[in-house]
């Protein structure tokens, strides 16, 4: 398997979110630690829902039955933004879930995980280090994005998956033509939005150079370079052959799921937790490709997933750890992750029929992509490892793509992408 380095890996604005949840903080369990207790910073999903965070949490802290656990639930999606509201009005959380670590390390705000445990436990311990320590568990991996397709439509139109861009292209011409919306787009929410940027990227750019971010780390390349401008010139090129609905910056990832699951697109690259989202009845009717690279080589946009962060600040760092360790050990928590959010397990001491879920074949299809030797890559602007962008800059790329679906300055915009990455890297 060919892979990178360090891969396989305001005070109104805080009211403000807290409100959105309802003040969404409830103690799930009667302990009564020293202290008073441990926070637990969530988010929820059509997946991961109160009642799954309200039982993992309940099972975890089994480790530590004195502590008090009360969760925290971020407002939407950006866990790391609301994380750093928390921080800056003193309400830093005590565990922290799905986080971008390097927005934390730098201030010293995060402890890494021990590595022996981390040698112990995960088939790739070292799948989430930064400068060769770990803040978050590598317990899963996901692929992001995988392109899921509608068999039916892919059908009645007399169309294969494409392994080509060339071809790729041919497919969104023809459902074009035949009056479907060719790739489903939830451009309403940033992080959604920049999905397809970031697998034509990851496909190209990194798929040519595993080292491409080292090196624009070390300032040795540019975002204006041609390798990066013909890639996300293909974004554009998409978006001029019609391949997205012209309202798609204003649809959000739970209408884009539906639109997509209800026939009202043929095509959508989402990263592999949207396996879950499938019915089980209707999985026969939806396959998944790669997005093809420029060079037609399978590159397959890896991501070493994992949950749990811990505050170096905790007022009981001990106790936040072997909860964090417990919850990411959980057999019942990877379960539900793998049923519903398409995690790819990589726990060492752990087979997959441990697990006991029950899954798809569009599934099984997605977990042969990390089981296999293949060329796996970092999904660009998706991981946590060395090769997770600059403090900041994930927000700045989320931008960058919605802008592009409006702009045809590509070189322009980049430029001051290169701009902001040069100042957040300082």
């Amino acid at each position: 398997m060919k892979r990178g380095p360090a891969l396989m890996t305001a005070a109104t604005g805080l009211a403000g979110a807290l409100a959105l949840t309802g003040c969404s903080t409830s103690a799930t369990s009667a302990g009564g630690g020293s202290g008073g207790g441990l926070t637990f910073m969530t988010f929820e999903t059509p997946a991961l829902t109160a009642t799954f965070w309200d039982t993992s949490i309940a099972e975890a802290q089994k480790e530590v039955p004195d502590t008090k656990i009360k969760k925290i639930v971020s407002p939407d999606a950006d866990r790391t933004a609301y994380a750093k509201q928390l921080q800056a009005s003193g309400q830093f959380p005590d565990i922290l879930s799905s986080i971008n670590p390097k927005d934390f390390t730098a201030a010293g705000l995060l402890k890494p995980f021990d590595q022996k445990w981390l040698d112990d436990n995960f088939t790739d311990p070292d799948g989430n280090a930064i400068d060769g320590k770990s803040y978050i568990p590598p317990t899963n991996s996901q692929v992001i994005p995988m392109i899921f397709y509608n068999k039916k439509i892919f059908a009645a139109n007399g169309l294969q998956p494409p392994t080509t861009w060339d071809e790729f292209v041919d497919v969104v011409t023809t459902l074009k033509k035949a009056g479907v919306t060719p790739v489903e787009m939830a451009g309403g929410e940033p992080w959604s939005a920049a999905i397809p940027l970031s697998g034509i990227i990851t496909a190209d750019v990194l798929g040519a150079d595993p080292e491409w971010i080292q090196k624009r780390y070390k300032n040795e390349v540019k975002f204006t370079d041609p390798g990066m401008t013909a890639a996300v010139g293909k974004y554009r090129q998409l978006v001029d052959a019609g391949a997205f609905d012209k309202g798609a910056l204003s649809v959000s990832y739970a209408d884009a799921n539906k639109q997509f699951l209800d026939g009202e697109s043929a095509m959508y690259p989402m990263g592999s937790w949207f396996i879950g989202q499938i019915p089980a009845a209707a999985a026969k009717d939806y396959g998944t490709f790669l997005l093809p690279s420029a060079t037609g080589e399978a590159i397959v946009p890896f991501n070493t997933g994992g949950t749990t962060a811990v505050s170096a600040k905790s007022s009981n760092v001990a106790d936040a750890a072997k909860f964090a360790q417990a919850w990411s050990l959980s057999k019942a928590n990877l379960k539900t992750l793998i049923e519903t959010d398409g995690a790819f397990p990589m726990l060492k001491n752990v087979p997959f029929e441990e697990f006991g879920a029950k899954v798809t074949p569009v599934y099984t299809d997605g977990f042969k992509l990390v089981t296999e030797d293949n060329t796996k890559v970092s999904a660009f602007g998706q991981v946590n490892n060395d090769d997770a962008l600059p403090p900041g800059v994930v927000e700045q790329f989320n931008s960058l793509a919605q802008k592009l679906f409006t702009s045809s300055d590509v070189k322009g915009e980049l430029a001051s992408f290169d701009a902001g990455w040069d100042k957040a890297a300082k």
